[in-house]
């Protein structure tokens, strides 16, 4: 099931995944189409079906860095619509037309509240994956410093 290839919905049982499957719209976005922008409140979580979403940071209007791009199976975006304040960290486009299975905030928050086994497992995987996050970023703050102090010495 598509759902299991986000690593938010590992290690929950059949049930609770019929449980998220029934609040999950599925959609189709065209390419270049942005499904939401750095600081706009969090509304929805997507996972790609088909097609690929790119993730960008602004740096100004005309310049853009691409942190990733999320394919089939890939995981998913949005998680902001998880933790307050409930913004997105990040903005999202999509690369080709793309076929998206779609998560409203607020019915997966019902969710999590009226199923608390489902929601602490649900943020315990988050809570995982932004660990592991920090790690990465970490370490790339690491070698970057180590080339700029080769790049100085004599």
């Amino acid at each position: 099931m598509q759902l299991l290839s986000c690593y938010l919905f590992q290690k929950l049982s059949q049930s609770q995944i019929e449980q998220i499957a029934a609040i999950t719209q599925e959609q189709q976005i065209q390419k270049g189409q942005w499904l939401f922008h750095k600081g706009q409140k969090a509304t929805h979580i997507y996972l790609v079906k088909e097609g690929a979403i790119e993730l960008v940071i602004k740096v100004e209007d005309t310049i853009e860095i691409p942190i990733a791009v999320i394919r089939p199976n890939d995981g998913c975006v949005g998680i902001g619509a998880l933790v307050e304040p409930y913004l997105y960290s990040l903005s999202a486009r999509c690369l080709n037309d793309s076929t998206l299975l779609v998560i409203e905030q607020p019915k997966l928050q019902n969710l999590m509240r009226s199923n608390p086994e489902l929601g602490c497992t649900i943020m315990s995987n988050l809570a995982q994956k932004l660990l592991a996050r920090l790690k990465e970023t970490r370490q790339e703050v690491k070698i970057h410093f180590m080339n700029l102090v080769r790049s100085a010495s004599f």
